[in-house]
């Protein structure tokens, strides 16, 4: 065979590996004690990079490494013909470094994913940039590659990619016991325009949908394959098109109900679920079990000023409580650092979520992302920190980092009104009283056959291997723990899974908050001691693009 011959069919049908890079291992959302509570490696498989795979053509040959759960051999690298990598704002120190590393080993790397797309002059020194989303842009590279490009950059069209041509991500590339859960995705983008968020500037602002028989056949697809259990809709806002997901939910309940109820569902949401109780209900019947919003600040001024005009006018706790009723808890987020903020911020955060009654809240310090509103704002304003990344040690967690602008109230008063919201929410007494007081009102309607005796013994270790860790972080937590724990069994005994499930959160949420008050009380310390100097300011310019336009008035939250 002539060498040409061979170079042909070698880009027709290349050896591809996939490589997920590595999160921050330090952060909020790490888990990392609880997931291997589970025997798990890692929370959650990497979709985009399984969508993707089944987006390459059938005679490219594929393995997947997911950094996370396992190590990037050289090998792996040696084997393959071309890498595909990408991802996330806090996988980029990783994904930088796997580039290098193949390079180093002679194989081209092609980049994508959200941060590769607001970031591409970071990722530059990639062979392709593969930018926005895969389905409106992938059949180019491919064309490209096949005849013999070296390099190249391919930008799709914004919000145009069309997710109903999505196929079944490539589900059996993944050991199922690798992970906490698995991803689906029912739509991207959202219909609202707060400030700091990226996904509208990722996806658009018109929520667009899979069919209900492509949701459907995913799921058939991970029953196939073998695997129960929980399933997380990735969605930035699941309810962003409320037409559309109330058409699904009673085709999946029918489905759910056909099959025994072999999943139940994680999602993320806007706080206005909270006003639809048909939405609710059907949700609840479905089987979603939590839902994750992002609240963001207690206080009207700042909701109003990042435009997040869904949770103005109401009270949040009431709010919570609604979905609470419905058999659903809640996880949420909160940020600190606006420019509205005056005075104590701390104690008005503090009441929010212990009067909602939230266990697992996700506080961090206000980040201005690449490629959003507020990052355009601040750069016009003369405030923005030159370059996206500063004042972010630890690549991407906004708990450590942040404040990556000049702020307007003094940065020691955030610091220490930040330092104070974590370490009370996370002091023992304040978690599981918030616990406690959720049980209380979340109706958990039990679906389904009742557990075969067998499988309620299969679950039996687990639970045991829970109290057990939880029983020696010392006398406080223990001593919480079970009061928390009888107290359940007792009131309300539907309600015991959902108060585990939080409760083995805080085997990471107590140790991380320790942390992070490490963190804050250094850094606290070297702006009062004048040890702390402002990066230089990024220089203001016009913009390509204006600013969307708001009338009146995830999302990094929904």
């Amino acid at each position: 065979m002539h060498e040409q011959d061979a170079s042909r069919i070698s880009r027709s049908s290349p050896r591809v590996l996939l490589v997920f890079p590595r999160f921050n291992p330090n952060s909020f959302w790490n888990f990392r004690p609880a997931y291997e509570l589970y025997g798990a490696r890692s929370v959650a498989p990497p979709l985009g990079l399984m969508t993707l795979a089944a987006l390459l053509p059938d005679s490219w040959e594929l393995r997947l490494v997911d950094r996370n759960v396992s190590e990037l051999r050289d090998d792996d690298i040696l084997w393959a013909d071309l890498v595909l990598t990408g991802g996330m704002l806090p996988q980029q120190n990783d994904t930088l470094a796997v580039i290098d590393r193949c390079q180093g080993l002679g194989k081209p790397v092609c980049i994508g994913g959200p941060d590769p797309t607001s970031n591409p002059d970071v990722y530059a020194g990639a062979d392709f940039l593969v930018l926005g989303e895969a389905e409106g842009i992938i059949d180019r590279f491919v064309e490209a590659w096949e005849s013999g490009a070296q390099t190249g950059r391919f930008d799709a069209e914004k919000f145009k990619a069309n997710v109903e041509a999505s196929p079944i991500p490539r589900f059996d590339l993944i050991n199922f016991h690798d992970y906490l859960y698995v991803g689906v995705q029912f739509s991207r983008g959202c219909p609202f325009t707060c400030e700091f968020c990226d996904i509208i500037e990722l996806y658009g602002r018109v929520p667009r949908t899979k069919t209900n028989g492509q949701m459907l056949a995913e799921l058939d697809r991970l029953r196939q394959l073998g695997y129960e259990g929980h399933v997380d809709f990735v969605d930035d806002n699941l309810i962003g098109n409320k037409k559309a997901i109330k058409k699904f939910l009673p085709e999946l309940i029918r489905w759910q109900e056909a099959n025994g109820y072999p999943f139940m569902f994680s999602t993320e949401a806007s706080l206005n679920l909270a006003d639809d109780a048909e939405l609710l209900g059907l949700m609840s019947a479905a089987n979603f079990f939590v839902v994750f919003t992002g609240i963001e600040s207690p206080d009207q001024e700042t909701l109003v000023a990042m435009q997040k005009k869904q949770n103005t006018r109401r009270s949040i706790a009431d709010s919570v409580e609604r979905i609470y009723a419905a058999g659903i808890y809640v996880t949420a987020g909160f940020i600190v650092g606006f420019d509205t903020e005056r005075g104590d911020m701390a104690t008005p955060m503090i009441d929010c979520v212990q009067s909602s009654n939230i266990p697992v809240a996700m506080v961090g310090l206000l980040h201005a992302l690449p490629n959003t509103q507020l990052m355009r704002r601040l750069r016009r304003e003369g405030r923005l920190f030159e370059g996206y990344n500063v004042a972010l040690p630890e690549a991407g967690d906004q708990c450590t980092g942040g404040l990556n602008f000049t702020t307007l109230r003094p940065r020691v008063e955030i610091l220490k009104d930040y330092r104070r919201v974590i370490e009370e929410i996370y002091a023992p007494q304040a978690f599981f009283e918030r616990v406690r007081e959720m049980t209380h009102k979340l109706k958990r309607r039990p679906l389904g056959p009742k557990l075969r005796l067998r499988e309620a013994m299969k679950e039996l270790p687990l639970l045991m291997r829970a109290c057990g860790r939880l029983t020696f972080q010392g006398r406080d937590i223990a001593r919480h723990f079970w009061a928390t724990f009888i107290d359940c069994a007792r009131r309300n005994p539907d309600a015991l899974e959902a108060a585990m499930m939080n409760m083995v959160l805080y085997l990471h949420l107590y140790p991380f908050s320790r942390h992070v008050i490490a963190e804050l009380d250094a850094r606290i310390a070297e702006l009062e001691g004048g040890r702390w100097h402002e990066p230089a300011i990024m220089p203001a310019e016009v913009l390509e693009e204006p600013v969307l336009a708001i009338p009146g008035l995830r999302a990094a939250h929904a």
